[in-house]
């Protein structure tokens, strides 16, 4: 029998998040150590772990959250270095020129562009660089933050080219060498753990695009509803055939994409397919609206909608305002860096960069090459069981960076420009450093408290998570799969991130899927699909965006609205996760 002792043990360092961050609004900087001590302490008194071994679990952890911060610095590099050129303002532009429309706006910028970016980058960067945009464009900050929050849902499972998934689920939770990695080849037939990510990769694409249907709709929905003269939601249903139209063209690649290249480029390519289909689309003149629809004027606008940014001030910011030629093609007006530059030439590095990677992970002996070389390891971690090595040249990060240098010869960019860029990628990545460092390291502790002595080949359900999926099992039965997205979303939403989602709980997903006999790819799929939900209504992810816009301290008031999404892509995910675990592959593995 269990002991109340050994559970509350193992629920010390998860109740500990919550408490910090989300009752007492603690950064991840300050509750990541904190939860990571409390791990520590719970691993040596009720598993018996050597200091020794918790040490080096901690190490490994580090080093594992350092491959999450290589990728996510070389995409953040890339985004400020395009800033800095004047690219963004280009290609924002070359959306305002399409429609002045605030719907249309809404579905080109925050579903297709925002999933784009997340594809890209992840890790919160959308709703800090498209909220800014829309504000410039003339929207009212907070609506530009609820609507940013919402729209790229679909991309943030597979964001930052796949991290959530690549580095949090097959290198973290399901790592070769582990008893999960032997199950998987073993028990599942697979070939190998990669092989088995992917197909929860598909399995989450196949949810997430399923229930994602009708997010175009609820981002413009929302605006109408809440920041609309009308208060109506009619505006949004005139414009239904041009958010159905656009889920499809970023949906259909999408999920063509996880099947065929595997769980690295659904969120770029699906998004990068969707922008050049409904862009040319709407060129063409279909599925543009009759009447433009806009905000009533801004000052019938209540004051918690703005804050010290005044919206309106053009999309080109500090670089001055841009148009775009009719046909698209150069830049013809505007101050600052960027002006004659064409959409081309801004679009250009990210063209690269999907190229780029592409080419490094289907050509066999290139991608060989960069798994080989370059590679940092540590064998045998203090004398334990624990390796981990860092492939520098392989992971996305460094192909994001080559990309960056690359556009400095592109776009003209001055010495002061490059070390602008350099200097807010530093100062962007430097806070999450640390909680990524703590957050990994303590899971990697919960992960491993199965056995003191050869940790890697313990029974899974000996250990701290073991425990907790085991007793959720027991409590839910039958119908746990309906809260696997749940799951998901409470860990991004008290950690900020889906890949942390994935990390704290990926292992808990398996191993309850195990207890109740029910395929565990679907139900780790779904929690994969739950760590986007969470993203919504994330502190830290809130508190980034208000911040850009101007508006800090509305926070509650993001949250309150973010829970209508939230609430709908809950329960839908549940629902398919059901039905798919016991209707469609229920012998699954």
């Amino acid at each position: 029998m269990v002991s109340a002792t050994s559970v509350g043990l193992a629920l010390l360092p998860l109740v500990a998040i919550a408490v910090l961050m989300v009752v007492l609004y603690q950064p991840a900087t300050r509750t990541m150590p904190i939860a990571w001590a409390l791990a520590a302490v719970a691993a040596f008194v009720g598993w018996n772990m050597s200091p020794t071994l918790i040490a080096a679990a901690s190490i490994r952890g580090a080093m594992t959250a350092t491959r999450i911060l290589v990728i996510v610095f070389g995409a953040i590099l890339l985004l400020y270095t395009l800033k800095q050129s004047g690219a963004f303002n280009v290609i924002n532009a070359g959306f305002s020129q399409i429609s002045d429309d605030r719907r249309v706006q809404v579905i080109l910028l925050v579903f297709l562009m925002g999933s784009f970016i997340e594809g890209a980058a992840g890790f919160g960067t959308p709703a800090a660089i498209v909220g800014p945009l829309l504000v410039g464009l003339g929207f009212p900050p907070l609506a530009a933050v609820v609507v940013a929050l919402t729209g790229n849902i679909l991309a943030i499972t597979f964001g930052a080219v796949g991290t959530p998934l690549i580095i949090g689920l097959r290198d973290v939770v399901f790592a070769e060498g582990t008893s999960a990695a032997r199950e998987v080849v073993t028990q599942g037939g697979f070939e190998s753990v990669g092989a088995y990510v992917a197909q929860i990769g598909v399995w989450a694409a196949l949810i997430h695009a399923v229930v994602g249907i009708a997010i175009p709709f609820i981002g413009v929905a929302m605006m109408t509803r809440f920041f609309g003269e009308e208060r109506s939601i009619r505006p949004a249903i005139e414009i239904l055939p041009l958010a159905l139209f656009a889920w499809a063209a970023f949906a259909i690649p999408y999920v063509a994409t996880a099947v065929l290249l595997g769980p690295t480029f659904p969120a770029l390519l699906g998004a990068m397919v969707g922008l050049l289909v409904v862009t040319a689309t709407l060129r063409a003149g279909y599925f543009l609206p009759d009447d433009d629809w806009d905000f009533g004027p801004q000052s019938q606008w209540p004051d918690h909608w703005v804050g010290s940014i005044e919206p309106g001030q053009g999309v080109g910011g500090a670089r001055g305002d841009r148009t775009v030629a009719a046909d698209g093609g150069t830049v013809t007006t505007g101050t600052g860096r960027g002006e004659g530059m064409s959409l081309a030439t801004a679009w250009l590095p990210y063209v690269l960069v999907a190229a780029l990677l592409v080419v490094t992970r289907v050509v066999g002996p290139l991608q060989s090459f960069l798994a080989s070389t370059g590679v940092l390891v540590w064998e045998n971690i203090l004398g334990t069981p624990f390796s981990e090595g860092i492939e520098l040249f392989y992971l996305p990060g460094s192909l994001f960076v080559l990309v960056a240098v690359i556009t400095y010869a592109l776009h003209g960019m001055s010495s002061d420009e490059i070390k602008a860029s350099w200097s807010e990628a530093i100062r962007n990545i430097a806070p999450a450093v640390v909680a990524l460092w703590f957050a990994v390291a303590t899971v990697m502790i919960m992960q491993r408290t199965g056995s003191a002595v050869v940790l890697e080949t313990a029974p899974l359900s000996s250990g701290m998570l073991g425990l907790l999926s085991e007793l959720t099992a027991g409590a839910t039965g039958a119908a746990f799969p309906f809260f696997s997205g749940f799951i998901g979303a409470f860990g991004a939403f008290i950690a900020g991130s889906n890949t942390v989602s994935d990390i704290l709980f990926g292992l808990f997903q398996y191993q309850a899927a195990q207890q109740i006999g029910a395929p565990t790819q679907v139900i780790v799929a779904g929690q994969a699909v739950g760590g986007a939900i969470g993203n919504l209504i994330a502190i830290h992810n809130v508190v980034a965006a208000l911040t850009v816009v101007g508006l800090i301290g509305e926070e509650g008031r993001v949250i309150r609205l973010e829970l209508i999404p939230v609430a709908y892509y809950g329960v839908a995910t549940g629902i398919l996760t059901l039905l798919l675990a016991y209707v469609v592959v229920p012998n699954g593995f």
